[in-house]
């Protein structure tokens, strides 16, 4: 559905990034497939990624998928006359955790 509304928005270069590292090696054809029910899937994909000048695609483990979700939700709360229209939402990338666990020391000196 996602590679369906880039071309309808005439996307050109798209960065697809997803949490399934069997189904993104197989799309780009670096894993093959045994199963047949995924097939059919599969070749409709790579059939999209035809219409795109440049297309990659990149695997995310689960854990670090939460800025995904995130934004899923996010955008799930977003109401706009447009239906073609997505706001930009401006991210930054840290280079550490976005938790710290302050500890401070016992007066008695005593962990």
């Amino acid at each position: 559905m996602g590679l369906n509304l880039s071309i309808d928005m005439n996307i050109q270069e798209l960065l697809v990034i997803g949490d399934s590292d069997i189904l993104v090696h197989q799309v780009q054809r670096e894993w093959a497939t045994k199963n047949t029910k995924i097939l059919p899937y599969l070749y409709h994909v790579q059939e999209l990624m035809k219409r795109f000048t440049k297309i990659e695609f990149k695997h995310v483990y689960r854990i670090q998928n939460e800025f995904t979700d995130a934004l899923y939700t996010l955008s799930s709360m977003i109401q706009h006359l447009d239906k073609n229209f997505i706001d930009p939402i401006p991210a930054r990338i840290h280079n550490q955790p976005a938790y710290c666990a302050h500890v401070e020391e016992e007066t008695d000196g005593k962990s």
